[in-house]
């Protein structure tokens, strides 16, 4: 793509006016490719997160129970030994089911 801007023989008001314009738009469009030239190269290159790497995920505040995990592993995961009197709406401790949110307390990372 190739931008032309002929200056005209008459050095009118106009004539700068569209040669400025025009220099106005070619720098825009340089500035625009640029700017999306340094957006690509900039985006993370770290691989997205998997299956098994949910096994090991850190304890936040707020859990979401994963697939064959008890109160008791999580607890055990956490080193939160206190998850059942911190979540009133647990009737059965037995009774966990994936899914479930609950909120820990975590003592280690």
């Amino acid at each position: 793509m190739s931008i032309h801007c002929k200056p005209r023989p008459s050095r009118s008001s106009a004539a700068m006016a569209d040669s400025a314009s025009c220099y106005c738009a070619a720098l825009l469009v340089v500035l625009v490719l640029l700017g999306s030239v340094r957006e690509y190269s900039s985006l993370p290159t770290e691989a997205p997160v998997k299956g098994s790497h949910f096994l090991t995920r850190p304890c936040d505040e707020i859990y979401v129970v994963g697939e064959g995990e008890t109160l008791h592993t999580i607890s055990d995961k956490c080193g939160d030994p206190y998850i059942v009197e911190q979540n009133p709406h647990i009737h059965d401790p037995d009774d966990v089911f994936p899914g479930l949110v609950i909120k820990i307390t975590p003592s280690r990372s």
